[in-house]
């Protein structure tokens, strides 16, 4: 049995100031949780949403990984795979099967 993969999207409910014409972070966050079990149906995978400026919750890579997309001005939503950064502000889901394809997941 290969490790679930985990799928980390940061973002925040103010939308990116550059990406205003985009779907919000929870948004994104939503389809692609849909997509994703699409592409790879029965093949178990983690997502979370990482509200950037309230980590109060999260565990300490987390924060400091918000702590980041804040200080560093990155384009939000910021998907994060396994520690790998896959998209940033408008997420291509073509890029997010191959890293998952990557871990092992094959598509349907």
């Amino acid at each position: 049995m290969k490790k679930t993969v985990e799928i980390c999207v940061y973002g925040a409910e103010v939308l990116c100031p550059s990406c205003v014409n985009l779907p919000s972070s929870k948004e994104t966050y939503e389809w692609l949780e849909a997509a994703v079990a699409r592409k790879f149906p029965d093949q178990a995978f983690s997502i979370s949403y990482i509200d950037i400026f309230k980590t109060e919750e999260c565990d300490e890579d987390k924060k400091e990984f918000a702590t980041r997309v804040v200080e560093e001005d990155m384009f939000y939503p910021v998907v994060v795979i396994e520690g790998e950064i896959v998209g940033e502000g408008n997420p291509k889901l073509k890029t997010i099967y191959s890293e998952m394809e990557k871990h092992g997941y094959v598509a349907s």
